[in-house]
């Protein structure tokens, strides 16, 4: 018998902003607006006005793309979309499309280079005690988070970045990070007696049907239930614990099975990437629906082993303000009606009932798409 996979949605608290238009409503779903409002501080309206905004900013910025040389660009705190580009003559044609232009002292080029270098560095040894590396157009630098700097390996890696200079900033965290499957209760995604969450169908240029998801969630290439049902074998993961991975990996659904293309009730119309600093949404069988802004891509983290074993350095990764928890690893990402990722990991002591900060890392979706030669599944 056919059978469909899809994503549980998370219960609405009751609504104490001014509500959307109806046009607003059509346009967004209401539970994602609800959501990004909160994660916001502001009134539903504010929160459909933001998307409007930074929509319409994209939509500029993909028309700049053909006839100028930009060098990546970032949406601020205030929603305005800022331009990186390489002289003041570009500077004046962004300025001219209504968009805030940069001429930056690194920019992204020369961020990726160096990002590239410490990966490499990475891969020689993996350097305990340092949480991530990524680039971050913001702040026009390779942003390292540390938990640890007094280990042997974080020294040396801190030694190596030190060398750029004002391309690289340290930073200290209090968590060190890990990949979030959960081996606990769950009917959403399991893998064995491991859980996860259903990230995106994509299908091959002969039609066949998979499930994009977060590589760890696939090691090994298990079987995978849904509901108690099988509904697809894994057949590729790039992800391998205690070696330099990429955290993604897809599956064969079974005959007849579809995966909705729907992220909590709302339409997949697309796959474009989101600028840094968009906002962002997730829905995860753990947590449900959460919703923050993208932070940065080009993002390289070493991941603990809860056992006490290597850890694992997995690169390519996106990071957010999302809130996500053990579980939620391969649930969907997606900015307005554009699919953006699976959940990959995050803070291990993240609780997304509480107060504070909040973060989380992706895989971004259009990476492993264009990876194993597939296409999103859309309304």
């Amino acid at each position: 018998m056919a059978s469909a996979v899809g994503l549980s949605a998370a219960n609405a608290s009751p609504d104490q902003n001014p509500s959307p238009t109806p046009t607003s409503a059509a346009r967004y779903d209401a539970g994602m607006v609800k959501a990004l409002a909160k994660s916001l501080g502001v009134s539903e309206r504010k929160a459909v006005e933001r998307l409007d905004s930074e929509s319409a900013q994209q939509k500029s910025l993909d028309q700049l793309d053909g006839d100028l040389r930009t060098l990546g660009a970032y949406f601020g705190s205030d929603g305005k979309l800022t331009v990186n580009v390489a002289d003041e003559a570009a500077a004046a044609k962004v300025r001219d499309a209504g968009l805030t232009a940069r001429v930056p002292e690194h920019g992204q080029e020369r961020l990726d280079k160096v990002m590239a270098a410490l990966d490499s560095t990475a891969a020689q040894r993996v350097p305990a005690g340092v949480n991530s590396w990524a680039v971050d157009l913001a702040t026009d630098t390779v942003t390292v988070a540390v938990s640890d700097d007094s280990t042997p390996a974080a020294r040396a890696f801190l030694k190596k970045a030190k060398t750029y200079g004002s391309a690289v900033k340290v930073v200290n965290e209090k968590s060190s990070l890990v990949a979030q499957q959960n081996v606990t209760p769950g009917h959403q995604m399991r893998i064995g007696e491991g859980v996860c969450s259903v990230g995106y169908g994509a299908r091959d240029r002969s039609g066949k049907q998979f499930l994009v998801s977060a590589g760890h969630c696939l090691e090994g290439l298990p079987d995978l239930t849904y509901e108690g049902n099988h509904f697809a074998k894994a057949t590729n993961t790039r992800f391998h614990k205690g070696r330099n991975s990429v955290d993604m990996g897809i599956a064969k659904l079974d005959k007849g099975v579809t995966i909705e293309t729907k992220v909590h009730g709302k339409d997949v119309r697309g796959g474009k990437r989101a600028a840094s600093g968009a906002a962002l949404c997730k829905e995860g069988q753990t947590t449900g629906w959460t919703c923050g802004k993208v932070k940065s891509y080009n993002v390289t983290v070493a991941y603990d082993d809860p056992n006490g074993g290597p850890q694992t350095t997995v690169k390519g990764l996106g990071s957010s303000t999302v809130c996500t928890e053990p579980g939620d690893s391969g649930g969907a990402y997606i900015s307005g009606n554009q699919a953006q990722g699976m959940t990959s990991g995050g803070p291990g002591d993240q609780k997304c009932d509480g107060f504070g900060e909040k973060s989380s890392l992706f895989q971004p979706l259009d990476d492993a798409l264009r990876h194993y030669g597939l296409s999103l599944n859309t309304r």
